[in-house]
């Protein structure tokens, strides 16, 4: 709870700034009438809604497990992420369509000097805010915060360009150069939203985690005990910031109840203590069969059919297999 509320105090934080970068980049543009500094401000918008819609998540987040969301209600900061993408990227199209409509009917431009400093400014703030959000979003494991923060940097990279557009278009006085500068940057804030949008359905779907896997793979390979004998169908789903694995360990067929579930506390242990701290772990334990003894390590075993001919080592492919697929 003590993370949860951290959470949310740094996306009150994140929002309130949001709201006064927004505030001085429309009046940048209102003193400027440039059509680069409105896609800026334009985006901002999308910062402040995404933000406030973010706030929501986390406070929804936050509550605990009840009969109706067994899993608790993590999932809801993936729609938040969702919600974000598909603002970013409907920005996005809005900033094409003007910068197209600019390049055929330019407007005046006015005191540029004085919306260079205001954007460059509001770009530094933005950039500092994105990092806090990352740092923050990967300390408590958050993707709100972190999908914020990317979004909050994005915003600093764009700005660069802008700004060095803006002081080409200063000196040149050209003002084609404000309508190319928002089609250049319509055009990454679209594929901006569009990468959000991937990565946070693939998360719903509940896509396999193919770099957590691996990482899993690793802890089962490094800390195997000779009575591990075989591991398959793992998977891990992620609920905002806990964790929900499901496995099945084969075990030697004469261990009682309390021996095998001694074994599953080890198993739990090994993963809980290299895990973030939430975790729900489930094993359904198998017998071992006479195809096993081959490739048991057991030394003790007084029930071995068959020699020991080598070790039947874990790899991603065989830890994931269901038993559909074996058959």
């Amino acid at each position: 709870m003590r993370e949860d509320r951290i959470k949310i105090k740094v996306q009150k934080r994140i929002v309130l700034i949001s709201v006064l970068l927004l505030c001085g980049k429309f009046f940048a543009f209102w003193v400027t009438n440039s059509v680069g500094i409105l896609t800026d401000a334009l985006e901002s918008i999308v910062n402040v809604v995404a933000g406030l819609i973010s706030l929501y998540s986390l406070n929804v987040a936050a509550k605990p497990r009840d009969a109706d969301h067994p899993f608790g209600h993590g999932k809801v900061e993936l729609i938040s992420a969702s919600t974000e993408g598909i603002l970013i990227f409907l920005a996005g199209l809005a900033i094409i369509y003007e910068g197209i409509r600019r390049l055929f009917y330019p407007s005046l431009l006015e005191k540029l000097d004085v919306g260079i400093m205001l954007v460059a400014l509001a770009g530094a703030v933005n950039y500092v805010l994105g990092w806090y959000s990352i740092r923050v979003g990967r300390k408590y494991d958050s993707i709100a915060l972190i999908v914020g923060g990317k979004h909050l940097q994005s915003d600093t990279y764009s700005t660069i360009g802008l700004v060095s557009g803006l002081l080409l278009l200063y000196w040149t006085g050209i003002t084609r150069i404000d309508s190319i500068l928002a089609l250049i940057f319509g055009f990454i804030i679209v594929r901006t939203g569009i990468l959000i949008l991937r990565k946070t359905i693939a998360n719903l779907m509940d896509k396999a985690d193919m770099k957590l896997l691996k990482y899993m793979l690793s802890l089962l390979v490094i800390n195997r005990r000779e009575d591990w004998i075989d591991i398959q169908e793992v998977k891990v789903l992620k609920y905002g910031n806990a964790y929900f694995i499901d496995c099945n360990l084969t075990l030697p067929w004469y261990y009682n109840i309390r021996k095998g579930h001694a074994v599953c506390a080890e198993v739990g242990k090994v993963i809980a203590e290299n895990f973030p701290e939430h975790i729900r772990l489930n094993i359904h334990t198998d017998p071992c069969k006479e195809n096993h003894c081959p490739h048991c390590m057991l030394t003790d075993c007084g029930y071995r059919l068959h020699s020991f001919v080598d070790i039947k080592e874990f790899t991603l492919r065989k830890i994931t297999e269901t038993e559909e697929a074996i058959v």
